[in-house]
């Protein structure tokens, strides 16, 4: 007699001829636009010129795109094809586990050479930096994985690379300081002596653990300083969603092949990008009437500017020395707590992020860092994966969503973005195991 075991297919791999294109630009179906940056002295909208000497004039085209979709560089296409597409998985461990009857998926952005989704956009910054002559990057980075990423990407194309990482990450995570030097790139602890905005901050505060908004001051002044020099940033800007993009079209091919479309998606978000390069793709089909998708972005409780924050004008950066953004915020003097999710610890979020929210069209939700440590390790546990801890935010909502369709004896379909792995986030794992971690 044969025997027929039924099995869940788990893993939807798409080939690399599925790779997209173009890039999706939520601003195109926006139904109110998004309101404007602003001079910081002026308060006046901004004109390309005030971005100019940051950034390469593609990269200050794509900020302000009219365009829905913006094509993809052939030679960015191949760069990506070294590990895209991504797989997307259903976690049929974890939905055991809940003794659930939702259908959980995630994007698995891990397994890029950075680690995390953040090389989508560090590679065409990169190529673009490099199109117009610019030798030399600076940059910022919280837990890592963006300095990571620009390292990779700035070998890959010939660029000089310095990063300013959040002085509470670079003493947490010594092994990411070293991956990154690993490819070539320049490494400060920040707030540093380097720059005239790290010095003050110094000076007032000499055991300062620093933040992303110090860490960009001190990379946009060496941008501004140094004409051979750009800056580049790995979330929060429009065109940094708009590479980050990618994820949410190769999912929603995925989720086709898996006969099933999501409920609600879900990502974690501190300045925006894996939140949107997972939900904007599947928000514009809403936006045009032809789903009832669900966004929701998860912060942590400790940095709330979403769900806490006001939606007003306000700077990137501590110092106070970059355009004016009308986003949520905590304000630009706001000093977070030394969680282990650096890449979340900003005081403010996305435009485009705080646009959408405003307009009722997301969800927000904030966890404090424990019971989102508890959701790791159920994943880690159910799926064999450990997931960052700037991802664990996501999977905490994932259960808990996942538990009220138990609760409401639903079957829902759930998406989230694993944004990165914890392999370089160790201590924060031990320290939590150990029962010395606090919210």
């Amino acid at each position: 007699m044969t025997v027929t075991i039924s099995r869940t297919q788990r893993r939807f791999v798409l080939p690399e001829d599925r790779l997209p294109t173009h890039y999706v630009n939520i601003a195109a179906d926006l139904p109110v636009p998004l309101p404007p940056p602003l001079h910081p002295g002026t308060r006046e909208p901004i004109g390309p010129e005030m971005l100019a000497p940051l950034f390469p004039m593609a990269l200050i085209r794509q900020e302000v795109s009219p365009d829905a979709l913006v094509e993809i560089p052939e030679e960015v296409r191949e760069a990506y094809r070294s590990y895209r597409p991504t797989p997307l998985q259903r976690a049929t461990g974890l939905e055991r586990a809940l003794d659930t009857p939702a259908h959980i998926y995630f994007k698995n952005e891990s397994v890029s050479p950075a680690g995390s989704h953040k090389l989508n956009t560090a590679i065409p910054q990169a190529f673009y930096n490099r199109e117009e002559g610019i030798t030399r990057l600076a940059t910022e980075t919280g837990a890592g994985q963006w300095g990571s990423a620009l390292a990779i990407a700035g070998s890959m194309f010939g660029l000089d690379v310095d990063v300013f990482m959040v002085r509470v990450s670079y003493d947490q995570k010594p092994y990411r300081r070293s991956f990154i030097q690993s490819f070539g790139a320049d490494v400060v602890a920040s707030p540093s002596d380097r720059t005239n905005a790290g010095r003050a901050i110094l000076a007032a505060e000499p055991d300062s653990t620093g933040s992303l908004g110090i860490a960009i001051s001190e990379a946009v002044e060496v941008a501004a300083t140094n004409d051979d020099v750009k800056y580049s940033l790995g979330s929060v800007l429009n065109h940094v969603l708009l590479h980050q993009t990618v994820i949410g079209q190769e999912a929603m091919a995925q989720m086709e092949m898996a006969g099933e479309a999501p409920d609600i998606v879900i990502g974690c978000a501190g300045g925006g990008s894996n939140f949107a390069g997972i939900a904007f793709p599947f928000l514009r089909d809403r936006l045009r009437g032809s789903s009832s998708t669900r966004f929701l972005a998860v912060e942590p409780a400790s940095c709330p500017s979403l769900t806490q924050g006001e939606y007003r004008y306000d700077f990137g950066d501590t110092a106070g020395t970059t355009p004016l953004l009308k986003m949520h915020t905590l304000g630009n003097d706001f000093r977070p707590a030394p969680i282990h999710a650096g890449g979340l610890r900003y005081h403010g979020m996305a435009p485009l992020i705080s646009h959408l929210y405003d307009l009722g069209l997301l969800e927000a939700r904030a966890y404090p860092q424990t019971t989102c440590f508890d959701a790791a390790l159920q994943f880690a546990r159910a799926e064999g994966i450990v997931p960052a801890p700037e991802s664990s935010h996501a999977i905490r909502a994932a259960i808990d969503e996942a538990l009220d369709a138990r609760e409401a004896g639903e079957q829902r379909v759930i998406l989230f973005n694993l944004s990165g792995h914890g392999l370089f986030d160790m201590a924060a794992y031990d320290a939590y195991l150990a029962g010395t971690l606090t919210d």
